[in-house]
């Protein structure tokens, strides 16, 4: 096992969706998975607790990320302008890998219940990161909720759009362009 190599972490979360994807969340073991990424189940365990927080590997970290570009945002922008702004900073940290990923992880969540309620927490820990930075930035707490949720729906839209699409290498102009589409939508709400 090469479980000193460097990489084991995303090794382990690809293996990780690949398995979920061919056999079942649930039909998949932790030995099934170390053995797919080459490492050993005590390099599993030093990564993660247990397989269903392999889906929100890096959602701190993205959690960080949208959560920074709010709150380096000019102080003259809007909340939308500054939700913008955390969606470039977090599109910026998204690469190769997080593309390739995508559909395969959306295929592995739609076969579990499990995964689905875990994606479903991931998404409220996200829009609560948007919605506290903005609050701290002085936004109301019902508009900075409302963009936070509008921001969180534009990364999951953008990010979709991005992992399907040819040769464009960059995340961001897919989440900008999906929350301009949102607050287009929020007009004819009335």
């Amino acid at each position: 096992m090469a479980r000193w190599e460097p990489g084991a972490r995303e090794r382990l979360v690809v293996a990780a969706v690949d398995l979920f994807a061919e056999q079942g969340y649930d039909a998949t073991t932790v030995a099934q998975i170390a053995e797919r990424a080459g490492v050993t189940k005590s390099t599993f365990f030093r990564h993660f607790p247990d397989k269903r927080e392999l889906l929100v590997a890096g959602q701190e970290t993205l959690r960080t990320l949208l959560a920074e570009g709010v709150a380096e945002a000019p102080a003259t922008a809007g909340p939308m302008e500054a939700v913008a702004a955390g969606l470039e900073r977090a599109s910026s940290a998204m690469g190769p890998m997080n593309r390739e990923l995508g559909p395969r992880l959306k295929a592995a969540v739609a076969t579990s219940t499990v995964l689905q309620e875990r994606d479903a927490l991931k998404t409220v820990s996200l829009a609560a990161a948007l919605t506290g930075a903005l609050v701290a930035r002085g936004v109301p707490d019902p508009v900075a909720a409302l963009a936070g949720e509008l921001g969180v729906l534009a990364f999951k839209r953008g990010y979709a759009q991005w992992s399907e699409a040819e040769g464009e290498s960059d995340l961001a102009p897919y989440t900008l362009a999906a929350l301009q589409e949102l607050r287009a939508a929020t007009v004819s709400l009335g």
